[in-house]
């Protein structure tokens, strides 16, 4: 029982140290606080084709689902 009790505060304490670290704000060279820059939009990861067949991404006349 311990040593399950221990695995899951160290897998918790884990997870509030991952969130703290990933929400940081922006900082400049000199250390100063900026604006985050915008993330890039994201990639669709499946498109069709004009026949509504599964295609590959790129491909002519291809258009995300």
């Amino acid at each position: 029982m311990s040593k399950s009790l221990s695995i899951a505060v160290a897998f918790a304490i884990a997870l509030s140290g991952a969130s703290v670290a990933s929400a940081a704000p922006c900082k400049d060279a000199k250390g100063k606080f900026t604006k985050c820059p915008a993330a890039a939009p994201a990639k669709p990861t499946k498109c069709k084709d004009a026949k509504g067949k599964f295609a590959k991404c790129g491909t002519p006349g291809a258009k995300p689902v």
